[in-house]
């Protein structure tokens, strides 16, 4: 199957963004839904995807020898899948930087929304970090607590962890 310039593109970007929802893929190629992701993956991509157990959508290894970009994260495999080196976005890898430890008492979006304008200065939304600290939690990253409001904490010791801003 000989892929398209934009197909290719856009299979970095499943790559990279591993594990990710139609959400993140119908932000990142600019699509008006997330029926609208599903039908391009099924119909250009279907060589070079598959959903996992939680349905969320992985590149294959072949999609990641195709394109000459960084998977998003990488495991040692002796350590039970927990990564050991992720390529996120900016306020990710910031969203890292400010959150909570394993050992920490976790914490709120709001909570963590404030550390980030503290020490970065930076004008996020609230939803915005929602979403970040999803994303991390999804690539095993960051894990929650459900208190009265959701609250979370690195799964990871942070100097175990090598962050890599994606482009």
């Amino acid at each position: 199957m000989t892929l398209s310039e934009e197909a290719q593109d856009r299979l970095a970007d499943v790559v990279e963004l591993q594990p990710t929802k139609n959400g993140e893929l119908q932000e990142r190629w600019g699509m008006e839904s997330g029926s609208e992701v599903h039908q391009y993956l099924e119909s250009e991509l279907g060589d070079y995807y598959f959903r996992d157990d939680n349905s969320l959508i992985r590149a294959t290894a072949e999609a990641a020898e195709l394109v000459d970009v960084e998977p998003g994260i990488e495991s040692d495999p002796d350590d039970e899948g927990v990564p050991s080196k992720v390529r996120v976005p900016e306020l990710q890898a910031r969203i890292v930087a400010v959150l909570a430890g394993p050992d920490e008492r976790s914490e709120s979006v709001v909570s963590v929304l404030h550390k980030l304008r503290d020490e970065y200065d930076v004008d996020a939304e609230a939803e915005d970090v929602r979403s970040g600290l999803q994303s991390l939690r999804r690539k095993g990253v960051v894990e929650v607590e459900y208190r009265t409001v959701p609250t979370f904490r690195l799964a990871v010791e942070r100097a175990d962890l090598e962050v890599a801003v994606s482009d």
